[in-house]
């Protein structure tokens, strides 16, 4: 049931002593909720990573509080004064450059060290890049975990989706622009190439896109369109197919079958590359006919 006066309704001005995790708009300014809008202007100050960023969300909706910048380079030094302030009475909101606080963004020592300290912590819901990207890709949603930006560098990014090659749960990630393709050739070289992967860019902005693909064909894709090289990113991985290796395909698998496949039978392909490889020949067998079946439809 919803509730159509909340607690902090009624009040003049926003409880002293509380910490408001207040989500913020990830490029639309309409999806500042009017709860998130009446609470920015009651509190007693704004802590947000880049005081220029927040301005302009500011400005657009007349919010005049006192902003104050809480980043990952000064937290660990603000967090114990923020708390001084809460038990000194003042009521603060924190807010990320976009979306919701905490996720994949700063605040979360000043939040333990906040409830350490029995302030109460208000969260006020609002936009998620990583929900919104899943609530539209058309991949399981009922069990899903968010792993934030993978690895910078190319050998600690293939580690990490290694270890993650036997999640049955639908997968999110943050990637930036520069690093998109690279990433994506990387899932190519670590996971199963059937997987769907949908990309979702500049979620809610003017070129909201939705790119619905596979872990084989992701980075080509992307190579040819240089506006999928662009923006704010998010990549929602279908799981690992549950039934373990049976109908795994992984891509060093892929390369073999499909060499064998120009010069040898469907079935002698799939029984050889099954003797290479250890999956099994029905598997192999199934892929080859669709290789074969897309060569054709190509040609």
């Amino acid at each position: 049931m919803i509730d159509d006066q909340p607690r902090d309704r009624a009040l003049k001005k926003q409880q002293a002593g509380v910490l408001y995790l207040v989500a913020t708009p990830i490029g639309n300014l309409k999806d500042l909720s009017f709860r998130a809008l009446e609470t920015l202007k009651g509190v007693d100050r704004i802590l947000c990573e880049d005081t220029r960023n927040s301005r302009f969300l500011m400005d657009h909706y007349g919010i005049d509080r006192p902003l104050q910048a809480f980043h990952d380079h000064n937290e660990a030094l603000a967090t114990s004064k923020m708390v001084e302030l809460m038990e000194g009475g003042e009521s603060l909101a924190l807010i990320s450059d976009a979306g919701t606080p905490l996720i994949n963004d700063p605040g979360f020592p000043l939040v333990v060290f906040a409830r350490a300290k029995g302030i109460q912590v208000i969260p006020i819901p609002g936009a998620c890049a990583l929900i919104a990207a899943l609530s539209a890709s058309g991949l399981p949603a009922h069990r899903f975990a968010f792993e934030g930006f993978p690895p910078r560098k190319s050998a600690a990014r293939q580690k990490f989706f290694e270890s993650l090659s036997k999640e049955t749960r639908t997968l999110l990630f943050y990637e930036s622009s520069h690093r998109l393709i690279e990433t994506l050739d990387d899932l190519r070289k670590t996971l199963e190439v059937g997987r769907r992967l949908v990309i979702g860019r500049e979620i809610t902005k003017r070129f909201e896109t939705f790119l619905e693909t596979t872990v084989l064909e992701a980075s080509d894709r992307v190579r040819e369109d240089e506006n999928m090289q662009k923006g704010e990113l998010v990549l929602v991985l279908e799981g690992a197919d549950p039934r373990g290796q049976e109908g795994e395909i992984h891509a060093e698998a892929h390369r073999i079958l499909k060499i064998l496949l120009g010069e040898l039978s469907v079935k002698s392909a799939a029984r050889m590359a099954a003797d290479i490889t250890g999956l099994t020949r029905d598997t192999l067998y199934q892929e080859a006919l669709r290789l074969k079946g897309a060569d054709k439809n190509g040609a």
